[in-house]
């Protein structure tokens, strides 16, 4: 047996950055205090996001104007980002976003509500970035279309990950047995974005199914923008998951059944074989 690989995680802020630039740099500085291997952003338009039709009608999705990311802020965030060590991503939600991210991200991510725009998936793919595919709410004949696409294009580094579309989502319909059902059938690496803010959700989705990757939503302070929909997670909360999950990978060691370095000291305080007293004869 090998030593199992830690999962990575990434922190993704969505909308509660509030369009501060100063909180969107200690969203990047917190994802790196909590050991995140990345921190992802957004970055839309409404008007490019939804139809006109639903923006005239819908009051509740016009108001979302004020949860997008200034796109100015972009180069401020990369730089950060490397000040910090942690990779930073981000999801486009149009072309002319995968190419107001191209020269800053390390990684693109494509949303679970976009696997379907075959538009979207080449440019990303095409760009020489890695790429990570989220597939809340498709079934396996989409997944399949949308991997077929990114096999397509240039794309040397990508990989998905299974969620629940449900903001929260409750544990029993997280159904993380997925990940292997999609690992076994695209041959790739699979992870978990998480929406269940449930410790067990993410340790099961570690430890049982091997997600390489989690993704999940971070809040600061109770005060961001999507917070309020029971989904996000505060750094006290998700800092105990992600040691518990990277600490467990590291437990699993190498199968080989011998003494370990910590056991050293003791071995020869073991009961004596021929009289059961402790330590052994040659010790007393």
């Amino acid at each position: 047996m090998n030593t199992a690989v830690a999962p990575r995680f990434i922190a993704e802020v969505s909308s509660n950055h509030n369009q501060d630039l100063d909180r969107c740099r200690a969203f990047i500085d917190c994802a790196a205090d909590l050991g995140c291997y990345a921190v992802k952003f957004q970055l839309f338009r409404i008007e490019q996001l939804f139809s006109p039709e639903v923006l005239a009608r819908s009051e509740a999705h016009r108001r979302r104007k004020a949860w997008e990311l200034p796109a100015a802020f972009i180069p401020e965030l990369a730089v950060r980002c490397r000040l910090k060590g942690i990779q930073f991503c981000c999801t486009p939600f149009d072309l002319h976003a995968v190419e107001i991210l191209k020269p800053h991200v390390d990684l693109y991510k494509i949303a679970s509500y976009e696997l379907l725009w075959d538009a979207l998936l080449r440019a990303c793919g095409g760009s020489g970035k890695p790429v990570v595919l989220s597939t809340g709410m498709a079934d396996m004949t989409e997944v399949g279309h949308a991997v077929s696409v990114l096999r397509q294009t240039d794309c040397k580094d990508w990989s998905l990950l299974h969620c629940s579309s449900a903001y929260p989502a409750p544990p029993e319909h997280c159904n993380l047995a997925a990940i292997e059902t999609m690992r076994k059938a695209f041959v790739c690496n699979v992870g978990w974005s998480d929406h269940s803010h449930h410790p067990g959700v993410v340790i099961r989705a570690v430890h049982r199914w091997q997600a390489h990757l989690v993704e999940f939503h971070l809040d600061l302070d109770r005060e961001g923008a999507e917070y309020q929909t029971g989904h996000c997670w505060l750094p006290e909360e998700i800092r105990p998951v992600i040691q518990a999950a990277t600490l467990g990978a590291a437990a699993d060691g190498d199968g080989i059944k011998q003494p370990n370095p910590a056991e050293q000291p003791d071995r020869n305080w073991r009961a004596d074989p021929s009289d059961g007293l402790r330590p052994l004869k040659s010790e007393r």
